[in-house]
């Protein structure tokens, strides 16, 4: 249930025991991988695998996807800069045409030049009915995609969307090679071909994905040759590798990450994001679909003591996807842990503790399943708080592990510990999460929430060119989330990477929940310089 991410909520997880299993493989880097110290390489570890490496069925929509390159990017301080375009773009007064004067010059790694088509092809296959992408939603405002010329692209607009710019940074890919293929089953998928930084040389699944420098990178070949990801689920054994030596890097949860902090020859980054952690609480379930449920599990969970125990520090209460920091922030909104409020809610609707202390109403007893994804030790600790908070006021979680695989097809009915956040826009946050009749697509909109408040004023906020009707939209629907919570938000949550302190230039992004291949440190890798 992510704005962004590769399969909405996360990319496809893998079980526990292939992480384990993977530490038992050789080395990640190679012979000149994290082992062997090379100065020119780098192996890192991250807890998630794609689905797929092509653009066209959702792979680096939120950019920094290193095989492609979109027409814009965001630099360290996420502002928008020209990338495949030459320069920003040109809008009209009226908000429903963009113009984009392209790069000259640049070829994809096969050497065939980059024009204006591919950009065309790119935009109209994604939004095309027959192209597998869960996230063509998100391009709902393209009315048209021209080419005037083999250097300009043409965007018009349905309606004036204020943050389309921001979507501009998704990847392009070559027409001369995916034309000829099916989009969705071809072998583009596992073989890429872009015009980023790096091209992919192997993809072992449940391993690794290893990538070499691009030599016709117009930005110039990156100083980091070999660029290794290795996917290892389980946070423990990340971080029992990155100690043995077997990786450069990896992203870890901040209590692991603490072990670290002391030693020499490794540096500590840490993140802010939009990166929330949630529980989906499901309109078809009898117990968490009842508004009183919702109401009193909304003030019955301590927020701030998961921020201080969990994430050590690292993070903020989350009251809905926007921050708190954030201007898009509805003041107001914040929920107090008050356990007696909630005891205070549950009593005055009927929902009444039988001799074993779980409340029960009408025959039905407050009790249902909250899964979370095996191995991430962030979301079981998350889940096992707030069924210790939920238990206080006479509720009964049963915390249960799972691959995505097993637990996708219970998301109609059992909550799950969710993940989520996009910091570009408040559209690309709370549009799939929120929309109505999104529910039961994918990882969108998980809990099936349906309000027509929040319905309208998503729109609003969507097609309203001018940001005061924008900010009121947003306002409003963090105030019906108040009233009527679908979802029990519990924390933003800072990511926190540690790596080999050997090379110069590393920064981290404001990040959305989707990390690993996007984000961290290596954003940024095709930049990197080694140290003297």
């Amino acid at each position: 249930m992510t704005t962004g991410s590769v399969r909405g909520i996360t990319a496809v997880a893998l079980a526990a025991a292939l992480a384990v299993a993977a530490t038992a493989c050789s080395n990640p880097g190679g012979a000149d991988g994290a082992g062997s110290g090379g100065k020119d390489s780098a192996v890192v570890g991250i807890a998630y695998e794609p689905d797929t490496l092509n653009p066209l069925l959702g792979y680096g929509k939120d950019g920094n996807s290193k095989i492609f390159d979109g027409l814009l990017a965001l630099d360290g301080n996420m502002r928008l800069r020209p990338a495949l375009a030459a320069e920003l773009p040109t809008v009209s007064k009226d908000g429903r045409t963009y113009t984009y004067r392209l790069r000259e010059g640049v070829t994809f790694s096969d050497g065939k030049p980059f024009t204006a088509e591919d950009v065309v092809y790119t935009y109209t296959t994604i939004l095309d009915e027959k192209t597998n992408n869960p996230s063509k939603g998100e391009l709902d405002a393209i009315a048209s995609v021209t080419a005037r010329d083999p250097h300009t692209v043409v965007f018009t607009l349905k309606y004036p969307y204020a943050p389309f710019a921001e979507r501009t940074v998704l990847p392009i890919v070559p027409e001369h090679i995916l034309s000829g293929q099916d989009v969705n089953s071809g072998d583009f998928s596992t073989h890429p071909v872009g015009t980023g930084p790096y091209l992919l040389t192997q993809w072992s699944r449940g391993e690794k994905l290893t990538f070499k420098a691009n030599p016709r990178y117009w930005g110039g070949a990156p100083a980091v040759k070999k660029f290794t990801m290795a996917i290892i689920k389980d946070d423990d054994v990340r971080a029992t590798r990155l100690r043995a030596g077997d990786l450069d890097g990896a992203i870890l949860p901040p209590a692991l990450a603490r072990g670290f902090a002391d030693e020499d020859g490794r540096k500590t980054y840490t993140a802010t994001t939009y990166d929330y952690r949630t529980v989906t609480l499901p309109t078809h379930n009898k117990v968490t679909g009842d508004l009183a449920i919702r109401r009193a599990l909304d003030v019955a969970v301590d927020r701030q003591a998961m921020v201080d125990k969990i994430l050590d520090g690292a993070g903020k209460p989350a009251y809905g996807p926007v921050p708190t920091d954030s201007p898009w922030f509805a003041k107001g909104t914040e929920r107090r842990h008050d356990p007696v409020r909630a005891e205070k809610i549950l009593d005055e609707a009927g929902w009444k503790r039988g001799k074993d202390g779980i409340r029960v109403k009408n025959g039905v007893r407050a009790a249902f399943p909250l899964w979370y994804l095996a191995g991430d030790r962030l979301r079981q600790d998350h889940a096992l708080a707030y069924a210790s908070d939920a238990k206080k006021a006479g509720i009964d979680i049963t915390t249960q592990a799972g691959t995505w695989e097993v637990i996708e097809p219970r998301m109609k009915q059992d909550a799950v510990l969710a993940g989520g956040g996009a910091p570009a826009d408040p559209d690309f946050d709370q549009y799939t999460l929120l929309k109505s009749d999104l529910a039961g697509d994918g990882f969108n909109n998980m809990a099936w929430y349906d309000n027509p408040a929040v319905d309208r004023a998503l729109e609003d906020g969507r097609r309203s060119g001018d940001k005061a009707a924008r900010k009121a939209a947003y306002d409003t629907i963090q105030r019906e989330l108040l009233k009527n919570p679908g979802y029990t938000f519990l924390t933003h949550i800072d990511h926190v990477y540690v790596l080999a302190d050997r090379w110069q230039g590393l920064t981290t992004q404001v990040e959305p929940h989707d990390h690993g291949l996007a984000s961290g440190p290596w954003w940024n890798v095709e930049d990197w310089k080694p140290k003297k």
